[in-house]
């Protein structure tokens, strides 16, 4: 077992809902009552999300779960997180093993905490977190409530599976990436062969077992059809951004910057990057800044020290109460995806980009979900990976255009407002985890990601 959860770890990099997607019937829906405790007590039915990540944790995963989580209990369901009392980038951290946040109940499990600085030490972290998590959800599971499993860590989905089945619980898939094919398409070879295969039969099992997958983009929930999965059991709902992060004006004495915000994972085509910033480091006091962290930092940084790349700086992650002045300290924010990696995931990073209304250089796939996306809002601009050569050339000409810069960071505010605030997705998910019919599809956006 330890061996599979180190083949996992190898591999991890830390919507409008689709008018087929229906729930199956035969699971009790959730709200109303639940059988009686031991004692005759009753209570109503929860919703139960397993995370290995949760607020104050500022990972993508656990923040978009915590203001899911938050959203359902202000208005009276009750909410229960099985997470783990790490951080992400802080194993040392020590996070209390229960308390209410907000109205929602945390039950932090534990785990061994050797952190991502090695491979070995985080399949541990992984295996501990199965175990724990699994025993948690038998305690805390009845029948009538609803089990909401992230992909945090891969193929948490299974267990979340086994004890929806054996407690007559419903269960909900919250895909925001998918393994192992994010591992075969970052080249791990055991992900293309026995192992692989046994873990996508696993996690496809899960899947099916589900009333309903929650994926990111069409892209996605192709994927997941050749897989099997059906129709009826997927839907799209977009991940969000605060509203609060509003648009603020730069100062026209500062530099021109590009930032890249957020987590720097191997599937975020690091390479690419590289190239980015070696054939633009001659445009006139440009500066990059990444904030964050991740897999992919080290690799970066080493590469900034063996060019002598000057113009690069590096900060950690912004504090989300801070977020929204350093989103504003930028002319464009980067996004970046490794084109085997489109349908597989989709950079959450780009909905707050949007929020603080600033235009978004993409480095990826032309074709691609998040290309389309800024296409079709006027809120951006491609960088295709296999064109190195017209980087700089598009970089300067953006930059030069500030009428352009303006008026594309309009147009992303416009569009968050109309499509991507949280209000849109948080409606969309209390639809699918009460067994409602869904809001429609934004139609500005519904044809380009249900197509895809």
């Amino acid at each position: 077992m330890l061996k599979l959860a180190k083949s996992i770890a190898g591999a991890a990099a830390p919507a409008q809902p689709d008018a087929g997607a229906v729930l199956r019937p035969q699971r009790p829906a959730t709200g109303g009552s639940r059988g009686p405790r031991p004692g005759g007590r009753s209570r109503p039915a929860r919703i139960v999300a397993v995370n290995r990540f949760y607020a104050p944790d500022h990972s993508a995963t656990a923040q978009l779960l915590s203001d899911l989580a938050e959203s359902l209990a202000a208005g009276g369901q009750p909410v229960t997180i099985i997470t783990s009392r790490l951080r992400y980038d802080e194993p040392a951290a020590r996070l209390p093993a229960r308390e209410s946040v907000n109205g929602v109940a945390v039950r932090r499990v534990w785990t061994s905490r050797f952190g991502r600085a090695s491979l070995p030490g985080r399949a541990v972290d992984y295996l501990t977190f199965y175990l724990s998590a699994l025993l948690a959800l038998l305690w805390e599971v009845r029948a009538g409530d609803t089990v909401l499993a992230k992909t945090d860590p891969p193929l948490i989905s299974v267990p979340a599976a086994l004890v929806s089945r054996l407690k007559g619980a419903r269960f909900v898939n919250w895909c925001q990436d998918l393994y192992p094919e994010t591992a075969a398409a970052l080249g791990l070879g055991w992900a293309a062969g026995g192992i692989g295969r046994l873990l996508r039969r696993l996690r496809n099992w899960s899947l099916r077992q589900a009333d309903l997958n929650i994926v990111l983009c069409g892209a996605m929930r192709a994927r997941l059809l050749a897989e099997g999965v059906p129709a009826k059991r997927l839907r799209i709902i977009h991940n969000w951004a605060d509203a609060a992060v509003v648009p603020s004006v730069r100062a026209a004495d500062e530099p021109p910057t590009i930032v890249y915000s957020g987590n720097l994972g191997r599937a975020h085509g690091v390479d690419a990057i590289v190239e980015l910033l070696q054939r633009t480091r001659d445009i006139p006091g440009l500066i990059y800044r990444f904030v964050g962290a991740g897999n992919g930092t080290l690799q970066l940084k080493r590469a900034v020290r063996e060019r002598d790349l000057t113009n690069v700086v590096f900060e950690p992650y912004a504090p989300r109460a801070k977020l929204a002045n350093s989103l504003a300290r930028a002319d464009l924010h980067l996004v970046s995806l490794a084109p085997d990696c489109e349908g597989l995931m989709l950079p959450s990073k780009l909905y707050g980009i949007m929020a603080a209304g600033r235009p978004t250089v993409f480095l990826g796939r032309p074709d691609s979900s998040i290309a389309e996306l800024l296409a079709s809002h006027g809120a951006g601009v491609t960088l295709d990976p296999a064109r190195p050569e017209s980087f700089a050339a598009a970089l300067r000409a953006i930059l030069g255009d500030a009428p352009r810069l303006a008026a594309m960071g309009a147009n992303a505010r416009r569009a968050f407002e109309a499509h991507y605030a949280a209000e849109h997705a948080l409606a969309a998910w209390k639809a699918a985890l009460t067994g409602e019919e869904g809001p429609a599809a934004p139609a500005a956006v519904a044809a380009n990601l249900a197509s895809k």
